[in-house]
C-alpha cells in the first residue's frame, strides 16, 4: 500500500525514532508499505518519520541509480551492491569515516528542493534486517550518502540542517512556503501531506 509522505513542517520529521524491540506483523507490513511508497515516489530511501512513524526504521534501494556509483564491503570483502538491495535497516548505528565529500541531495519530504551536502565518504553500518538478523557492512559512494541521509531522519535531523548557511538562506523562501503549506494542511485536518 502506498502511504502519504509527510512534508517539511510536519512534526514527525523532527522526532527521534523509537527503537524497534520486536519485529511484529505490523512492522513487516510497514516495511512493505514503505518500499511501495518509496518506489512510487521514485526515491532511493525512505525513513519511517517520512510516513509519520517515529521509529528507527529505514528502507533503501540504490540499484536504479547508474550515474552515481556505490560501493559495498561485507566481512571485509567487496560485494556487489545489488546483493543487499532492497535494504531494510532497523535500529541502525553508523560510524562515518573518510574525507568529507560534497554531493547533490534531495528529499521526498522536500519536493523539488536539491542542494550540495557534504558528508563523510564512507560509513560502517550495524543494524537489524527485516528478519531481526544483525547486519554489518561498509558502504561508500551514493549508498553511504543515502544511508547517512536516512539515519539523520531517524534522529530528527533534516538535510537542510546540513546545508551550507548561504545555500539554505537562498532557499529560505521556498522552505518557508513549504512549511506553511504543511502547517495549513495539518490545521485543515489532512495530515500535512
Amino acid at each position: 500500500m502506498i502511504l502519504s509522505i509527510v512534508q517539511y513542517g510536519h512534526p514527525a520529521l523532527r522526532q527521534k525514532g523509537a527503537r524497534i524491540e520486536k519485529i511484529t506483523p505490523q512492522i513487516r507490513g510497514l516495511i512493505a508499505d514503505m518500499f511501495d511508497t518509496m518506489y512510487a515516489a521514485a526515491g532511493i530511501g525512505l525513513a519511517a518519520q517520512q510516513v509519520g512513524q517515529a521509529l528507527q526504521l529505514t528502507v533503501l534501494d540504490v540499484r536504479g541509480v547508474k550515474d552515481r556509483p556505490s560501493t559495498l564491503e561485507v566481512a571485509g570483502q567487496p560485494c556487489e551492491v545489488a546483493t543487499l538491495m532492497p535494504l531494510v535497516l532497523i535500529n541502525p548505528t553508523l560510524k562515518p569515516f573518510g574525507d568529507p565529500v560534497p554531493g547533490p541531495e534531495g528529499c521526498l519530504s522536500f519536493p523539488e528542493i536539491y542542494e550540495e551536502i557534504t558528508r563523510p565518504a564512507s560509513v560502517d553500518v550495524t543494524a537489524l534486517s527485516e528478519k531481526g538478523v544483525p547486519v554489518q557492512f561498509v558502504a561508500g559512494g551514493l549508498l553511504a550518502r543515502a544511508i547517512q541521509h536516512e539515519v539523520d531522519h531517524l534522529n530528527g535531523i533534516l538535510f537542510i540542517d546540513r546545508m551550507p548557511r548561504l545555500a539554505k538562506k537562498a532557499l529560505q523562501t521556498e522552505l518557508d512556503a513549504l512549511q506553511q503549506r504543511t502547517k495549513d494542511a495539518l490545521s485543515a485536518g489532512n495530515g500535512g501531506r
